[in-house]
């Protein structure tokens, strides 16, 4: 047995494992298959959401390239749930437990068959950390390959420009056939979200991280180049068993600290902090909140990318992609090029030969004017989140913020609310019971965020939630607070007119309440009944831990 083939070999290799081969002749197998390494393609297919709609060609594409390259591919698929569309219903719920069922379901698949390595492709928000989780996890020869992003609409429109048309509609600022305008021409094919939304931050972060091919994150789903890529990560595993190189000795402390800096750079969606915890708590890496504010105090924003920026995604790769800035971070010393990548060189050898961005490109800051000096991930604490909350502050905003509490029981309550307008200048919306076990799954405040914005309020309103946000969210938004009110945290014992102060430049969320007042409170507040009582929900609830440690479920 080679050490290539040492998970393959125990299901395929001898006179007891006869049945196991007239299982395998029937879908492909010949035999001398046999005495290949075989190597798994984990393909998030299906016609969901247009994010995945392809996967299919680019899962055929990996199988292609590592059967070249001298193994037996064998094609495999897991769930995908969209965000986009069952953003603000009870379907949302599924959309972070279901990062859960995509690490498990790879995990079950790989390991059960014995697969000696694997390609995992995915091109929605949750099945990229959710693939990432189960390479981390399973810790065989494996590369991600990300299904690469969308072009823009008419009049360069993405998703954000819907949810936001949504809230114009209601101010009377568009009609209805000029909103039935904009959501027949915002999404024109296969990708995932065209801004610096949760799919294209995960993407760079995985690449940043070290397990998908140089270029893989910055790649328009129907070019050919995401085709190629494709073909090269079937290639690369083979390469990775040949080697001997895991995702173990890949995933240092030092590779995350470059997904960290390179998502901030790229300012990047919040849900970054929640997934890059939940992959180091996967591949035993001690990662923490208070991580990203110390890394965040030396790294600027440089990109001037949608959702608070100008560009869109497929701008960005025009001028050549995430490369050239991960370059220009690596010179300066704000990435470890020691780093070990799934080329089998490490970081700084992969970005050697990297051409700067065009001289007169404007969605790429130079390091001495950028948009913002330190990091918008803004990490708060204080009475309302001893355990941490999470803030994208851009700048655009402003770093602080007073305000009435307009409190809400849930996503829907609170988008009745602001569509209706009764909510105005100088409201904080509070919309708990949202977070990973009172939701359950921690709901995506996109809705209510857009409708904010859409009814110009962006600049006079603050939300705050121990739900979380979409990529696509911005304004004066902090997410995952934790403890989360299903817990009984200080979000549940709030009060519609109590003040509520957040404070970006010293990282605090308060509430103008004495200790006495929430003790009291406390002692009258009594636990909702859960969502569900039984079904994937209920053990999710069960199961998941706090937003602040990556609302994972395998910790107990």
């Amino acid at each position: 047995m080679s050490d290539q083939r040492r998970h393959s070999s125990i299901i395929v290799d001898g006179v007891t494992q006869a049945p196991n081969r007239a299982m395998l002749y029937p879908v492909g197998f010949t035999e001398t298959d046999f005495q290949r390494p075989q190597v798994g393609i984990a393909s998030t297919w299906s016609m969901v959401t247009p994010c995945n709609m392809h996967i299919n060609e680019l899962a055929e594409a990996a199988s292609r390239g590592a059967d070249e390259a001298g193994a037996k591919s064998v094609q495999f698929n897991t769930i995908t749930v969209s965000d986009g569309i069952s953003m603000g219903t009870p379907g949302m719920r599924y959309s972070l437990v279901s990062r859960e069922v995509i690490a498990d379901s790879i995990e079950a698949v790989v390991c059960a068959q014995g697969f000696d390595g694997f390609v995992a492709i995915g091109g929605c928000d949750k099945n990229m950390p959710g693939c990432a989780m189960a390479m981390a996890r399973i810790d065989r020869p494996s590369v991600f390959v990300y299904g690469g992003t969308i072009q823009l609409g008419a009049q360069r429109r993405d998703i954000k420009s819907v949810f936001e048309a949504v809230g114009q509609q209601a101010a009377g600022a568009i009609s209805d056939i000029e909103l039935k305008e904009v959501e027949a021409t915002a999404i024109p094919g296969p990708g995932s979200c065209g801004g610096m939304y949760t799919a294209n931050t995960m993407a760079s972060a995985i690449e940043a991280l070290g397990l998908s091919l140089p270029g893989s994150s910055a790649q328009e789903a129907v070019s050919e180049a995401k085709r190629r890529d494709s073909h090269a990560a079937g290639a690369a595993v083979q390469g990775l068993l040949e080697r001997g190189i895991k995702p173990s000795d890949i995933l240092s402390r030092e590779a995350f600290e470059n997904a960290i800096a390179v998502t901030i750079a790229l300012e990047g969606s919040t849900n970054a902090v929640l997934h890059l915890l939940a992959i180091a708590s996967a591949a035993g890496v001690p990662l923490e909140l208070d991580d990203f504010t110390r890394i965040g105090k030396r790294v600027p924003v440089l990109a001037d990318i949608r959702p608070a920026g100008r560009f869109g995604m497929s701008e960005l790769i025009a001028i050549g992609g995430i490369q050239p800035l991960m370059k220009t971070l690596l010179d300066a010393g704000l990435l470890h090029g020691g780093c070990l990548t799934v080329t089998g060189k490490t970081l700084a050898e992969n970005l050697a030969a990297v051409a700067p961005y065009p001289a007169e490109q404007e969605i790429i800051r130079s390091l001495d004017n950028p948009i913002k000096p330190d990091s918008h991930l803004v990490v708060l604490y204080g009475n309302l989140a001893s355990e941490g909350a999470v803030a994208k502050i851009t700048g655009h905003e402003g770093l602080r913020f007073t305000g009435v509490a307009r409190c809400f029981h849930g996503e829907e309550a609170a988008m009745q609310a602001i569509l209706g307008g009764a909510v105005g200048k100088g409201d904080v919306v509070v919309v708990r019971y949202e977070g990973p076990r009172g939701g359950p799954g921690m709901r995506e405040m996109l809705s209510p965020t857009s409708a904010i914005i859409g009814r110009g309020l962006g600049e006079h309103v603050a939300l705050i939630t121990d739900g979380r946000f979409s990529g696509a969210s911005h304004g004066f938004v902090i997410g995952h607070v934790t403890p989360e009110a299903f817990d009984g945290g200080p979000i549940a014992l709030l009060e519609d007119g109590d003040q509520i102060i957040i404070d970006a430049d010293r990282r605090e969320l308060n509430v103008a309440l004495s200790d006495a007042e929430l003790a009291a409170r406390r002692k009258r507040w009594r636990q909702p009944k859960p969502y569900a009582s039984k079904g994937l929900l209920a053990k999710y609830a069960k199961q998941v831990s706090s937003a602040s440690r990556g609302a994972v479920t395998d910790l107990n």
